[in-house]
């Protein structure tokens, strides 16, 4: 399950966003958290790993972009996503270079961009996430506890002699 985190000042654009969400990813529902503040996004940011967060970038606080910036060296591998009623070109390019947000979208925003801009985050965020592929030897050894469970555990006395 995705953990999603939404941070806007504005209890109206919090509810429109994670009701669309809920519809939106109703295949695959996300676990969906909401922060007013981006101080509380900042603290719970600091217990909970998220996949995602979508936030504002005008907080009367802080920025969206600070915000994300603080994510960033908190929590590297998740996905961020700027919203933004502002379309000055000094924004988006703080968003993106700054913050490294993932994507940068203008509010109100388009349904279909969002749930594509979303899943897109979701599966880089698996990919980032996932475990490193097997070595040979490592799947052989998988192969050889299949067929012979405990083959490979060793058992050793104190002098560290090897116990057949």
């Amino acid at each position: 399950m995705s953990k999603i985190l939404l941070v806007d000042d504005e209890i109206n654009v919090l509810n429109a966003l994670q009701r669309a969400l809920t519809q939106m990813l109703r295949d695959a529902p996300p676990q969906i958290e909401t922060c007013l503040d981006p101080y509380d996004a900042l603290k719970r940011i600091c217990y909970c790993d998220y996949d995602l967060i979508i936030c504002d970038y005008n907080m009367p606080q802080m920025t969206g972009g600070e915000l994300l910036q603080a994510l960033k060296d908190v929590a590297p591998n998740t996905m961020r996503i700027m919203l933004s009623a502002s379309t000055e070109y000094a924004t988006v390019l703080s968003a993106i270079n700054q913050a490294q947000a993932f994507r940068f979208m203008s509010k109100p925003w388009d349904a279909a961009e969002l749930e594509q801009n979303v899943r897109q985050a979701l599966a880089q965020r698996a990919t980032l996430v996932a475990p490193p592929p097997l070595t040979p030897q490592q799947q052989e050894a998988q192969r050889l506890e299949a067929e012979e469970p405990g083959l490979l555990d060793v058992k050793r006395d104190d002098d560290g002699a090897v116990i057949l």
